[in-house]
């Protein structure tokens, strides 16, 4: 009964304490470095902005700037709008059963494929995990199971 006690403590409650104590860290040495990233993103914004109220003030002597800004912004609007159509159309049906189902089971295909070929490695060296099995089934694992749930919690 303790050692079944012992083995919940020392398993599921050290891992959950850990990843919260890490987490904090984390967060603290992120905010501390995103403060200073802040204050020098700050101070070369300033050295920026004095570099283009310069220009501004010569390029509205020439006239030039107001057109430069307006191709630059027509620009920007046809290619945010390319971007949108062709990702609309990757997901659009075609009409065409072959290619409406390669699209829908190329994804899945290519990972059950990846999977059977590393079960066949795995299986080749008698069941037993090389550094590359080992890397492999990490890898997986954090896709398929810790990404996942980090997703759903909202990290």
């Amino acid at each position: 009964m303790i050692s079944a006690l012992l083995s919940f403590l020392g398993g599921s409650v050290f891992r959950m304490l850990w990843g919260e104590i890490s987490a904090m860290l984390t967060a603290r040495q992120e905010h501390r470095h995103e403060l200073e990233r802040l204050r020098v993103q700050g101070e070369l914004e300033a050295a920026h902005h004095e570099r283009n109220q310069a220009a501004i003030r010569l390029q509205h002597e020439l006239g030039v700037r107001t057109i430069a800004v307006q191709a630059e912004a027509d620009l920007s609007r046809l290619e945010a709008d390319a971007w949108a159509d062709v990702s609309r159309a990757t997901a659009a049906r075609t009409g065409l059963h072959l290619v409406d189902g390669w699209n829908g089971i190329i994804r899945p295909l290519v990972a059950t494929v990846c999977l059977a070929l590393w079960v066949l490695h795995v299986s080749r060296q008698g069941w037993v995990l090389d550094d590359n099995g080992w890397q492999l089934l990490g890898a997986a694992l954090g896709i398929y199971l810790a990404d996942r749930a980090l997703f759903k919690r909202g990290k």
